[in-house]
């Protein structure tokens, strides 16, 4: 490692450190809420576990057909044991990056197509979850209440999810919609950041990011766009549930903008995975919402422990799946 990488990293490591030392009170409410979880119905829990699989699945789906590959295995495989690291360490991003070219590598993908493949994945990915904070705000003027059967939950992922398909038509399928967007964006920018230097080329970089998506993903960018969305609203499947299972019955529509807004908030490397970032954000604005505090602290634990906590065993049986999956392909070729 370079010595400007070696600073940089101990920034991120001294910023997290910061970071995580002013949210410990917070922290340590939600962590402290452990022994509540016995009073969740462990139906709740199977229904949790489900939905936080299904949007594992979609970011490995995402990934598999940015590269054209047909194996789910490998992507789900790198996927776990990059997403485990970077959920410990500080500014993963790359880490885990890295770990995902090296693991696809070692399971047969080309390592050309690993590279841009997870590139264009990631990019599909943080738009799709731009996009789910702006189309929550129509469903937020609607007004969507969650009844005990969760009907309004699955409506509003629906919508999300089509939402996210025709968002993605646009921007994918034509330059006009993704100029006018870019344009729009950066006098935004601009105006908030008066006193910094004025953007002026972010339609410019929109399209080449496209372009890069576009290439990766080839004629089944409609399957990418959905598996993307899905990622995100079967992960926000997760919040509602949560909720449901402390007995919470708030706005759906209130709960996708907390849940998106926080999400967003959670993708800066501020701390490992979030941690600390989203349980402080994520208690708070569902208190903002109408959730007595107690159960917004205990449906964020449980949220929490799926969106987060689990992912790190998960990590290591991500890598010993691959280890298996590498020893039957020598055993495959000597035989």
């Amino acid at each position: 490692m370079t010595r400007g990488g070696m600073l940089r990293r101990l920034l991120a490591v001294a910023i997290a450190g910061v970071a995580l030392y002013g949210l410990a009170p917070r922290l340590v409410e939600v962590l402290g809420d452990l022994p509540r979880l016995r009073d969740i119905e462990p139906a709740w829990f199977a229904v949790m576990a489900l939905s936080e699989s299904a949007s594992c699945v979609c970011m490995a789906t995402v990934q598999r057909i940015a590269t054209g590959e047909h194996r789910l295995g490998p992507f789900l495989h790198s996927y776990l044991s990059g997403n485990a690291v970077s959920e410990l360490v500080p500014g993963g991003a790359a880490t885990s990056a890295a770990l995902q070219f090296e693991m696809l590598s070692e399971e047969g993908v080309s390592p050309a197509r690993a590279a841009s493949g997870i590139t264009a994945a990631s990019v599909l990915v943080f738009g799709t979850l731009l996009l789910l904070n702006i189309l929550g705000l129509p469903l937020l003027v609607l007004g969507v209440a969650v009844p005990a059967k969760l009907r309004a939950a699955t409506w509003v992922s629906a919508v999300l999810l089509l939402g996210i398909l025709v968002f993605g038509a646009l921007a994918l399928r034509g330059d006009r919609f993704l100029i006018t967007v870019g344009r729009a964006a950066e006098r935004i920018v601009n105006k908030l950041r008066r006193r910094s230097q004025p953007l002026q080329d972010l339609p410019k970089r929109l399209l080449d990011q496209r372009s890069a998506v576009v290439k990766a993903v080839g004629s089944h960018w409609w399957q990418a766009l959905l598996a993307a969305g899905g990622k995100w609203v079967f992960d926000y499947l997760t919040l509602v549930f949560a909720l449901a299972a402390v007995g919470a019955r708030p706005d759906a529509a209130l709960v996708l903008v907390a849940y998106s807004a926080v999400s967003l908030l959670g993708q800066l490397p501020i701390t490992p995975g979030g941690l600390g970032v989203v349980e402080a954000g994520l208690t708070g604005a569902l208190a903002l919402i109408g959730v007595n505090g107690g159960d917004a602290v205990l449906a964020t634990l449980a949220y929490r422990i799926f969106n987060y906590w689990l992912y790190l065993p998960a990590g290591l049986v991500g890598l010993i799946l691959h280890r298996r999956a590498i020893r039957a392909q020598h055993a495959e070729a000597s035989g």
